[in-house]
C-alpha cells in the first residue's frame, strides 16, 4: 500500500511541476517572442551575450545545493528525523546566501572587464549590470525550493515558479519597451534582462510566507523526533558538499560552454567572412530564438528529474531497490512519450513555426531550428537520467558524461562555424553531438548500475512507429492546409492534427499500458474514459 502511495506521489509531483513548467514556458513565450520582435536580432545578441555569463555565475553559486538539500531532507524525512531535516535546510540557506553574495560582487564589479576583454562585446555591459542583483536573491530562493522539494511539496515550488516568471515577463517587456524607444538595443536588452531580479524577489517573498505558514506543523515534527542524535554543522556541510560539488561542476559545464560558444561563434563567423553585426544577429537567432523552442519540452523532463531525486533517495534510504527500478523505468517511458513527438513535430514544422513566431527574421532561422531538433530527445533523456543518478548517489556521472559531450561540441563548433556554407549551423551540430554523447553515456551507466532491462519493443519500436506516423501526417496536413489557409493557421492546425494522430496511434498499438495509466494522478478516471471510447485494449 505504501509503495503505491509513494508511486502516486512521485508522478503527482512530476505532474504538478510539469504543469507549472508549461505555464512558465507559455508566459516565457510572451516574453521571448515579442522581445525578439521588439529589440531585434541585435538586441537579442546582447541579451544572450549576458545571460549565459549570469547563468554560469548562478550555477556556481547555487546549482548543487538545492538538489543536495532535497536529497538529504528526503532521507531524513524517510526515517522520521524531522529535526535533522530542518537543520539541513538552515545550513544550506546560510551557505547559499553567502555564495550568492560573493557571486554578485564578482559579477557586478567584474562586468566591464568581462565584456571588454573576454567577450569583446562592449554593448552587453548594460545587460550584465542589470541582471547582477538577481544573484543576491535567486540563491536564497533556491534554498526554499530545495527544502520543499525534499518534503515532496511540489505545489509551493510550482506557484513560486509561476510568480517569478509572471513578474519577470511583465516588467521585463515593459522596461525593454521603454529603454528601446529611448536609448536603443543595448539598453533595451538591459531592461528586458532586469526582469529576472524582480521575479526572484516576488518568488522568494511567497516562499518565505509559505515556510512561515507551516511553523506550527514544523515545531510539532521537530518535537516528535527527539530520539535522533543531532548532527554537527560541519558534518551536515560535508554531506551537502559531497552531493553538491559534483552537481555544481556538472551544471556549470553547459553554461560555461554556452559562454565560450557565445564568444567562439562570433569570432569564427567573422573568420567565415561575416561582419560583427551579422555574427551577433546569427548568435541571437541560434540561442535566443531557435534554442528557446528546443527547450520547451524540457519543462516536463526537468520536473521529472526534480520529482525523481527525493523519490529515489527515499527508496535507497529504506533499501527498496525494486521501487527505485520501477520509478526509473516509468520516468524514462514517460520521458520518451513526451520528447519523441516533440522532436519529430518540431522537425516537421521547423520553418513554419519560426515563420509564425518571428515573421521579420530570415528563412535560415527555420533551418537552425530543424538542425537542433535531435536535442529535444537527447536533452530530455539526459535531464531525467540526471535525477535518477543524483537520487542513487552518483552525481559525478552526469559531470563526466556532459564534460565529454561538451569537449566534442567545442571542437565541432570551432571547426564547422568558420566554414561559410555551414556558418552558425556548425554550433548547432556541436550542441546536438554534446547531448547525444552525454545521454548515451548516462543510459548505459544507469542500465548497468541499477540492473535494468529495457524492452526494445516498448522503448524503441512502438514509440518510433507512433512518431513516424505522426511526422508524415503533420507534413501532409501542413502541405495541404498552407495553400488554402496560409502559414499561421495551417501551422496551428497541423500541430493539433499531429497531437491527435499521436495519441490515437499510441493507444492503438499499445504504446501505453493500463497499469501505466493507473499509476498517473487521476489514472482511474483517465482509464475509464479511454475504455468507454474503446481506445484501450
Amino acid at each position: 500500500m505504501n509503495n503505491n502511495k509513494n508511486k502516486d506521489s512521485f508522478l503527482k509531483g512530476a505532474l504538478i511541476l510539469g504543469a507549472a513548467g508549461i505555464i512558465v514556458k507559455i508566459i516565457g513565450a510572451f516574453f521571448r517572442i515579442p522581445l525578439g520582435n521588439l529589440i531585434g536580432s541585435e538586441g537579442m545578441g546582447y541579451y544572450q551575450a549576458a545571460y549565459p555569463v549570469y547563468t554560469l555565475f548562478l550555477t556556481l553559486a547555487t546549482a548543487g545545493f538545492p538538489t543536495a538539500l532535497a536529497k538529504l531532507v528526503s532521507e531524513k524525512m524517510a526515517i522520521g528525523d524531522y529535526r535533522g531535516a530542518n537543520k539541513i535546510f538552515k545550513v544550506s540557506y546560510t551557505v547559499l546566501f553567502l555564495t550568492g553574495l560573493v557571486a554578485f560582487c564578482i559579477f557586478f564589479f567584474g562586468a566591464e572587464y568581462i565584456v571588454k576583454n573576454i567577450m569583446e562585446n562592449e554593448n552587453a555591459y548594460f545587460a550584465m549590470v542589470a541582471i547582477a542583483p538577481a544573484l543576491l536573491f535567486v540563491p536564497v530562493m533556491s534554498s526554499y525550493r530545495g527544502y520543499f522539494q525534499g518534503r515532496r511539496d511540489m505545489s509551493k515550488i510550482a506557484i513560486s515558479q509561476i510568480l517569478e516568471q509572471l513578474f519577470r515577463v511583465v516588467l521585463g517587456i515593459g522596461l525593454a519597451y521603454y529603454f528601446m524607444n529611448s536609448s536603443g538595443e543595448a539598453l533595451g536588452a538591459a531592461g528586458a534582462i532586469s526582469g529576472a531580479t524582480i521575479g526572484a524577489i516576488v518568488s522568494i517573498a511567497y516562499l518565505i510566507i509559505a515556510y512561515l505558514g507551516e511553523s506550527k506543523k514544523r515545531k510539532a515534527e521537530v518535537k516528535a523526533s527527539k530520539n535522533f542524535k543531532e548532527e554537527r554543522v560541519s558534518r551536515i556541510l560535508k554531506k551537502l558538499l559531497v552531493v553538491a560539488i559534483p552537481i555544481t561542476i556538472g551544471a556549470s559545464v553547459m553554461p560555461l560552454v554556452n559562454m565560450i560558444d557565445s564568444v567562439l561563434v562570433i569570432k569564427r563567423l567573422m573568420v567565415a567572412g561575416f561582419t560583427k553585426a551579422q555574427a551577433n544577429a546569427m548568435l541571437g537567432q541560434l540561442t535566443g530564438m531557435a534554442m528557446a523552442i528546443i527547450n520547451l519540452p524540457s519543462v516536463i523532463t526537468i520536473a521529472m528529474s526534480m520529482s525523481l531525486v527525493p523519490a529515489i533517495s527515499e527508496s535507497y534510504a529504506l533499501g527498496n531497490r525494486g521501487k527505485a527500478r520501477k520509478d526509473t523505468k516509468s520516468a524514462l517511458k514517460v520521458t520518451l512519450l513526451i520528447v519523441l513527438p516533440a522532436a519529430f513535430g518540431i522537425a516537421a514544422l521547423a520553418s513554419p513555426i519560426m515563420k509564425l513566431l518571428y515573421p521579420k527574421e530570415s528563412v535560415i532561422v527555420g533551418t537552425i531550428l530543424f538542425s537542433l531538433t535531435p536535442c529535444v530527445l537527447f536533452l530530455g533523456l539526459m535531464q531525467t537520467m540526471n535525477g535518477i543518478l543524483q537520487g542513487i548517489g552518483k552525481p559525478i556521472i552526469p559531470v563526466i558524461a556532459l564534460s565529454i559531450g561538451m569537449i566534442a561540441k567545442i571542437a565541432i563548433s570551432y571547426t564547422l562555424t568558420a566554414i561559410p556554407s555551414i556558418n552558425v549551423l556548425g554550433s548547432a551540430m556541436g550542441t546536438v553531438t554534446a547531448y547525444l554523447v552525454a545521454a548515451v553515456f548516462e543510459i548505459i551507466y544507469v542500465k548497468k548500475s541499477m540492473k535494468i532491462r529495457f524492452s526494445k519493443k516498448e522503448f524503441i519500436i512502438k514509440p518510433l512507429i507512433t512518431v513516424l506516423t505522426m511526422f508524415v501526417t503533420v507534413k501532409l496536413s501542413y502541405g495541404i492546409l498552407s495553400g488554402i489557409l496560409g502559414n499561421s493557421i495551417a501551422t496551428v492546425l497541423a500541430i493539433g492534427v499531429g497531437a491527435l494522430v499521436y495519441g490515437l496511434v499510441l493507444l492503438g498499438i499499445g504504446g501505453i499500458r493500463k497499469e501505466e495509466i493507473l499509476t498517473m494522478p487521476k489514472g482511474n478516471k483517465i482509464y475509464k474514459i479511454l475504455k468507454k471510447l474503446n481506445l484501450m485494449r
